[in-house]
C-alpha cells in the first residue's frame, strides 16, 4: 500500500503477527490480507469537506430500513442495529490475546471476527478462538477465466463443504475490490471484463449451495472507488444479481481525510435499499491532533442516521509491513474513547 494509484498488485503481503495465530483447525495459517488499498481521489472531484454534505445522506439511505428487517440471508440484519467487528493483527499477539484485549478495553466482544484465507488454502471447520463471534472470511480470489471454465470447481467445492461443516451462520467475501486494480481479480487483470467476474461470482454461489453450505452469507464487496475512474470499471458493472449477494459489503479508508459519508455513501445509496450493508474494511489514519477519535466520532453518527448499515468491520493492525500508517483504534487515548463510545452506544449494543 502507499499514495500511487496503480499499487503493485499489493500481492499476498505477509503480516508478522500472523505467525503467532494458531491454525483454525486446518493445518495451516490464514492467508495475510494485502494492506488496504490507497487510491487517489479523482482530479475532477470536489474536497471530501464538500463532498460529505448532510444533505446527500438521507437521499442516499431512503428505503432501507426495509431491506433491513429480513435482508442478511443466513446473517442476517437487525433493524436498528450495527455489528460491531475487527479483523485483529496486533503486534507480538495472538488472535486470543487480540480479542482478549479489545473485550478489556471495550466491555464487550466482537460481533465479527474478520479472517483472511488464501484461494488454494484450506477452509477451516471451526475457529475455537472466536467463541460465539460471527465469522467472516475474505477468500482470496484468482483469474477469472479458471473459474469460469470450470478447470477450479474441485477447489470451491472443497471449500463449501468445509464451511458447510462450520454449520454456524457465516459471512463469505470472495474476491473484494474487485473495481481497483491491484489484485489478479480485478477487472484491470482480467481483459477490463466486469461481466466475467460476475459469473465467476454466481457460479461459486451456486457450488456452495449445491454443497449445502446453507450457513454462509455471500458478501459482495467492491472499493469505495473505481480504479481506473471509467466507465467500463464501475462498481454496478460488478454486480452479480440480487439472487447471488446477501450482504453488500465497502472498504474505505481516510487516507485523504474523506468523510465516512464522502466514503460510503456511493454504495448506500446504490444497494441499501434491497441488501444490508457492511462496511467491510475500514480505519482511520492520524492527519494531526484528535483527528483519529473525530474522525470515529463522525463515522459513529454516520452509522447511526443510515440505517440500511448493519455492520462495521474495522482493519485493527499495527503490522502491515506495506504501510506506514498504524490502524489500530488505540493509538491514543482519545481515539480508543471514541471507538469505544461508538461500540457501545445504543445503536451497536450487542
Amino acid at each position: 500500500m502507499n499514495d500511487h494509484p496503480r499499487l503493485p498488485r499489493r500481492g499476498l503481503l505477509t503480516l508478522a503477527a500472523l505467525a503467532a495465530l494458531p491454525a483454525a483447525c486446518s493445518g495451516s495459517r490464514s492467508a495475510p490480507p494485502p494492506g488496504p488499498a490507497v487510491t487517489t481521489p479523482p482530479a475532477a472531484s470536489p474536497s471530501p469537506a464538500r463532498r460529505a454534505s448532510k444533505a446527500a445522506v438521507p437521499q442516499a439511505t431512503k428505503g432501507a430500513e426495509r431491506a433491513r428487517s429480513s435482508g442478511g440471508g443466513p446473517v442476517p440484519a437487525v433493524s436498528g442495529h450495527a455489528m460491531a467487528g475487527s479483523y485483529l493483527a496486533l503486534s507480538g499477539r495472538s488472535l486470543r490475546d487480540s480479542l482478549a484485549l479489545r473485550r478489556r478495553q471495550l466491555g464487550r466482544d466482537q460481533e465479527i471476527v474478520h479472517l483472511f484465507h488464501g484461494w488454494a488454502e484450506r477452509m477451516p471447520t471451526a475457529v475455537p478462538e472466536i467463541g460465539r463471534s460471527t465469522l467472516m472470511i475474505s477468500w482470496h480470489g484468482t483469474g477469472m477465466a479458471g473459474v469460469n471454465s470450470g478447470s477450479r470447481d474441485g477447489l470451491i467445492r472443497s471449500a463449501a463443504e468445509r464451511l458447510a461443516a462450520y454449520r454456524r451462520p457465516m459471512l463469505l467475501r470472495w474476491a473484494w475490490e474487485m473495481n481497483g486494480d491491484w489484485f489478479e481479480w480485478s477487472g484491470a487483470d482480467n481483459d477490463r471484463d466486469p461481466a466475467a467476474y460476475a459469473r465467476a461470482y454466481r457460479r461459486i454461489h451456486r457450488i456452495f449451495r449445491d454443497a449445502g453450505a446453507d450457513n454462509v452469507a455471500f458478501v459482495w464487496s467492491p472499493n469505495w472507488n473505481s480504479a481506473p475512474d471509467e466507465a467500463w470499471n464501475r462498481m454496478e458493472r460488478y454486480y452479480p444479481g440480487d439472487a447471488y449477494v446477501d450482504w453488500v459489503g465497502v472498504s474505505g479508508y481516510n487516507f485523504f481525510r474523506e468523510s465516512p459519508a464522502t466514503l460510503f455513501k456511493h454504495v448506500v445509496g446504490a444497494y441499501g435499499g434491497k441488501k444490508p450493508i457492511v462496511i467491510a474494511e475500514t480505519a482511520a489514519i492520524e492527519h494531526g491532533g484528535d483527528s483519529k477519535a473525530q474522525w470515529i466520532g463522525d463515522l459513529s453518527a454516520y452509522v447511526a442516521r443510515t440505517p440500511a448499515i448493519g455492520a462495521v468491520v474495522w482493519f485493527d493492525t499495527d503490522v502491515q509491513q506495506d504501510s506506514e500508517h498504524n490502524f489500530r483504534f488505540d493509538t491514543s487515548g482519545s481515539a480508543l474513547a471514541a471507538y469505544r463510545a461508538m461500540v457501545r452506544s445504543s445503536h451497536f449494543a450487542a
